[in-house]
């Protein structure tokens, strides 16, 4: 009786291995299948394919997914996607970069904001998440919010010309013309005759 056992056990054990090599094989085909979809343009095929293997709680679908809808333009869709990978791995922020996509293509900036905010929670250095945010507040002219961001990325890549030349139009619009005027000649050491430091410059006296 329990030779029996064991050998029901055993082919058990077997037949599992075999069925979880060929799901893995599949979903390699699919994704595989996929990119090359994607790189011919054809999203709703490559979006086929990654169906045909999906799984509601595999995080690598979902962001697939989310991506291909982003591609092919249906930012619904997209959201929906990004937004259950995000739930699936909370702390895993490039699911948060891609929701970023569909969100500002559907000027949903408040979210946008958020998932800035939430992304700095988990990695409050990351210097994408600091300018792009920086960015936010700039334009809605909450200058002391935009320069502390700024900063930051700042400390961490001194020759970032983005940021110093971002930086050095907000201590301006601050009232800070000595420090906006170190940043704008800062800019121009980084980019030779750059238009927007010059121009910067010409508005300090």
């Amino acid at each position: 009786m329990e030779t029996l056992k064991f050998r029901i056990l055993v082919v058990t054990v077997l037949f599992s291995g075999l069925l979880l090599n060929a799901q893995t094989a599949a979903r390699q085909s699919a994704f595989s299948k996929s990119y090359e979809l994607e790189n011919a343009s054809n999203y709703a095929s490559a979006i086929k394919e990654v169906k045909t293997v999906f799984d509601t709680d595999d995080y690598f679908c979902n962001i697939r997914l989310g991506w291909l809808y982003y591609l092919s333009k249906n930012y619904t869709e997209s959201i929906k996607y990004y937004d259950k990978a995000i739930s699936l791995k909370p702390y895993a922020i490039e699911a948060r970069f891609g929701c970023i996509k569909p969100l500002s293509a559907s000027e949903n900036w408040e979210k946008v904001k958020a998932h800035y905010l939430q992304i700095l929670k988990i990695d409050p250095q990351n210097t994408t998440a600091n300018y792009w945010l920086g960015v936010i507040y700039y334009n809605r002219k909450q200058y002391s919010s935009a320069a502390n961001l700024f900063g930051k990325v700042i400390n961490l890549y001194p020759l970032d010309y983005d940021s110093v030349i971002m930086l050095a139009w907000t201590k301006l619009y601050l009232g800070k013309m000595g420090d906006a005027k170190v940043l704008f000649n800062h800019a121009l050491t980084i980019r030779p005759n750059d238009v927007s430091a010059v121009a910067g410059l010409k508005l300090i006296k």
